[in-house]
């Protein structure tokens, strides 16, 4: 068991069995607290990586990451004993990607990892995804992220090149997945 304030405070177990999806405001505390959680677990992996760049390239990988909330079509969250303990999120990037969706912020707790908790987020954000008429959903990560990238292999998504606005960021992943046919 591992102490998580991020879920209410105090110890949560692992999670089995039944989970339950929240679709939440993208400024939910918990959807916050949940990406705030992520972005210090995964910075650290990426450290040292822009120390070469010139501020004008650092501008450039800093504004292709961020999210604009007005364009989020969802933010889901993974809720297990009245926790929530994963998140993910679709949005929106209109234009070229018309059809399609982007996969955001997908975090699961580590008490709740190697559950299938990220599997069965990940089946709920295509579930959404078709019942708003989405074909495609699409995705960005990075390549010191080992572990998204093989589930969502595991999951059936295949490697694209590099998509706006991502363009900046030459160790991104990116993948895409036909969902609702």
């Amino acid at each position: 068991m591992s102490s998580n304030p991020l879920t209410g405070g105090g110890v949560i177990p692992p999670v089995r069995g039944a989970v339950s999806f929240e679709v939440v405001p993208w400024a939910d505390p918990r959807a916050v607290a949940l990406r705030r959680a992520m972005d210090d677990e995964i910075a650290p992996r990426y450290a040292g990586r822009l120390d070469h760049a010139d501020p004008a390239e650092a501008e450039r990988m800093s504004r292709a990451l961020a999210v604009d909330p007005d364009t989020i079509a969802a933010t889901v969250l993974v809720l297990a004993g009245g926790r929530a303990v994963g998140h993910a999120a679709l949005r929106d990037l209109g234009g070229d990607f018309a059809g399609s969706l982007e996969v955001k912020r997908v975090y699961v707790v580590p008490a709740a990892r190697g559950t299938g908790v990220s599997r069965r987020l990940m089946a709920e954000l295509e579930r959404i995804a078709a019942v708003a008429g989405a074909h495609r959903l699409i995705l960005q990560t990075g390549d010191r992220q080992p572990e998204a990238v093989a589930l969502y292999e595991r999951i059936g998504y295949s490697r694209i090149p590099i998509y706006p606005p991502y363009l900046p960021i030459s160790f991104s992943q990116c993948f895409e997945k036909t969902i609702g046919r």
